[in-house]
């Protein structure tokens, strides 16, 4: 990648261009002008950038020099919960008057417009640095990023000065990168580990390990700085929060208590980062109305809802915000990624809703079937013969039919893709919604009622 630059000069030479590409395809008299950038992901290229015509060396500190960046980044990490809190911290202080960038799973956006579409969660370094840059130009005062495990073990952040970290939560996933969960655990926990580093940790977190200098905590259980004394997850979110001696009453129109967590955290960031009033920053989460492909209601009468949880802990957290209906699910799990977790998804399933779907969820190089088979086996016998189970490769006719048979009394979770809009299946990227085959289903429901 190679990013355009504002007029600077190292030494006696403009730069105007920086690349992190040894392989860089510039004239020969352009080198002078395009400095390499040295990240932990390419430094082992350095002879090839030499060999290529680069003379100009910098590292991630230069950059952040060169570019001047002196933006407030808040930087959100946990397994489940990032994308979430960051839109709504995002909409709270764009609420609030204050000019901000986002980046992260849905994109790069900035004051309210989108710049770049959906990509890595935590994209490379470079890419990073050049969504700052731009958000700088556009006078943004705060830059919202969640970061990944894999951008914490790779350095993606190197150089980076986080005016606050937040941890959302830590369970399993990724094992296929990470290998174990303790180095999973090791890794989110490293984030936090700079006593310096202004930190928003969730107290109800068991894994939770860092530096208690500038540590200050949120949680609904556990005694915590930001704490919920009461709430009711019925019909959306009530709560009442307190904060030293200030206490407010939230409402939102979201589902489940992760959401709570997700609110309690971005009204915590908001207070640590703009010290308004507590009861004005819960008053303006009432205007967020919830991220596509988290909690989305595609019908409320049957109760459809469409959810990004991929592993079993977001998944339990789906089901739990429904233990007052019955519940059909519809999910899979990732082909070439962490196996483990499969029959931990299939138990969780069957655990909790009366009719399970279980089908394919980008299986990439893999059988779709094996798959398929691998979270069914995590089911025990006694839950088998209890449980309403449907074994359906092609994703589009599980969604039919479990819309087909969805009862008034029950509501439908179709979970894994989210607001993702392609099926990766073999070598080939395809076109698929969960949101447009749910609303399809929805109207041969309508012309041929159940």
């Amino acid at each position: 990648m190679k990013i355009a630059l504002n007029a600077t000069v190292i030494g006696a030479s403009d730069l105007h261009f920086v690349s992190d590409d040894s392989r860089e395809d510039l004239k020969e008299t352009d080198f002078k002008h395009c400095a390499f950038l040295i990240t932990q992901s390419n430094k082992k290229y350095i002879q090839d950038a030499r060999d290529n015509g680069f003379t100009n060396f910098i590292t991630p500190k230069d950059l952040k020099k060169i570019l001047n960046l002196n933006l407030k980044i808040i930087g959100i990490t946990g397994t489940n919960g990032k994308t979430t809190t960051a839109a709504m911290i995002y909409s709270l202080l764009l609420d609030f008057g204050c000019r901000v960038a986002m980046l992260g799973t849905r994109g790069f956006f900035i004051n309210g417009e989108q710049r770049r579409p959906k990509g890595l969660t935590t994209p490379s370094l470079l890419e990073i640095y050049s969504a700052m840059n731009e958000a700088q130009n556009e006078q943004c005062h705060y830059f919202v990023m969640e970061v990944s495990s894999h951008a914490i073990v790779q350095n993606r952040i190197e150089g980076l000065d986080f005016s606050l970290k937040i941890l959302t939560n830590i369970t399993s996933d990724h094992l296929d990168y990470h290998k174990t969960l303790e180095n999973y655990i090791a890794v989110k926990n490293s984030f936090f580990s700079d006593p310096t580093d202004l930190k928003l940790i969730n107290k109800d977190e068991p894994r939770a390990h860092y530096a208690l200098q500038k540590a200050i905590t949120y949680g609904i259980e556990s005694p915590a700085t930001f704490q919920v004394r009461a709430y009711s997850l019925n019909d959306g979110i009530t709560a009442q929060i307190s904060y030293g001696n200030e206490e407010s009453h939230l409402e939102c129109e979201l589902f489940g208590k992760h959401n709570l967590y997700n609110a309690l955290a971005a009204i915590g960031a908001v207070k640590l980062l703009e010290d308004r009033p507590l009861v004005e920053i819960c008053n303006k989460m009432q205007n967020f109305g919830g991220v596509l492909g988290r909690m989305q209601v595609i019908s409320q009468s049957p109760l459809i809802i469409i959810d990004f949880a991929h592993t079993e802990d977001g998944m339990e957290k789906i089901f739990q915000s429904f233990l007052h209906k019955n519940i059909a699910v519809v999910f899979g799990a990732g082909g070439d990624r962490d196996k483990s977790k499969r029959p931990r998804m299939g138990l969780c399933a069957a655990k909790y809703a009366q009719k399970i779907y279980i089908t394919s969820d980008n299986p990439r190089s893999e059988d779709p079937d094996s798959i398929i088979e691998e979270i069914f086996l995590g089911i025990p016998k006694e839950l088998k013969e209890k449980r309403t189970i449907y074994l359906e490769r092609d994703r589009k006719n599980a969604i039919t039919r479990a819309i087909q048979e969805l009862n008034d009394e029950e509501v439908l979770l179709i979970l894994g893709k989210g607001d993702e809009t392609y099926q990766i299946i073999g070598n080939q990227t395809l076109p698929f919604d969960d949101v447009k085959e749910a609303q399809k289903a929805l109207q041969i429901r309508a012309k041929n009622p159940f």
